[in-house]
């Protein structure tokens, strides 16, 4: 019997969902065009039940890896090492639960060189998207935002987007990050609490992630969406 769920993520076979269909077709199609963007709302606001939505809708034509910061720890952000090689096996996995086949998995998992900096990680990226379209998503980046090293990745994914676009690399198809804040406007709240000085400082205040396309898409439900879901309870129960 189905439910309302209130707490965390929602699916259509356990739980009744308001019908968020259009807003999947609009950032789908951010995701079509190729876009790194971000989406950031308030906690139980559905980000997570709408990335898992679009996950599946993106299966058909995607490679989509989904990854949490929640729950892992912080010392996968305290150096260079400890995040390249613990973003790996978070791929890694990521790949066991997408649509990804076997060889894109061996062929992830086997990767002759370790990656224990950026420019392993980069190069291991560059090969693995050589011939494939992959989306990543990552959720929960307010765990990982007010971290140096968070930054310098994003700042990797950057340097590779625009490569791509001179056709000088290879690299994720479509990025999409996932939190409460906008990871775009991080940098300050780091100057703020003294993590760089001098002209390092300075380089701060430019953002590693400004390539992110403008998300405008409304992610609150309209009354047409929320009908749906009740309607759905009405069929069911007869009140």
């Amino acid at each position: 019997m189905k439910q309302f769920n209130v707490t965390g993520l929602c699916t259509p076979e356990q739980d009744y969902m308001a019908d968020i269909s259009e807003k999947i077709k609009q950032i789908r199609a951010m995701v079509d065009a190729g876009k790194y963007f971000t989406m950031n709302q308030a906690r139980q606001y559905g980000k997570t039940t709408i990335l898992q939505a679009l996950k599946k809708d993106l299966y058909a034509d995607y490679i989509v890896s989904r990854i949490s910061f929640e729950g892992i720890g912080g010392i996968i952000f305290s150096d260079e090492m400890q995040f390249c090689t613990g973003f790996d096996e978070l791929f890694a996995k990521s790949l066991r639960f997408s649509s990804a086949n076997s060889k894109d998995l061996l062929q992830w998992t086997e990767y002759e060189k370790k990656t224990t900096n950026f420019l392993r990680l980069s190069e291991k990226i560059t090969d693995f998207c050589s011939c494939r379209q992959v989306v990543l998503l990552i959720d929960e980046t307010d765990q990982a935002s007010d971290n140096q090293v968070f930054l310098h990745f994003l700042g990797m994914l950057r340097e590779k987007y625009l490569a791509r676009k001179t056709e000088e690399d290879f690299t994720f198809y479509s990025v999409i990050l996932a939190g409460v804040y906008d990871v775009k406007n991080r940098k300050l709240p780091m100057i703020e609490k003294g993590y760089t000085t001098g002209v390092e400082q300075e380089a701060k205040y430019n953002s590693p992630w400004n390539i992110a396309a403008d998300f405008d898409i409304d992610l609150s439900l309209s009354t047409a969406e929320i009908r749906s879901m009740l309607e759905e309870y009405e069929a069911d129960h007869h009140t």
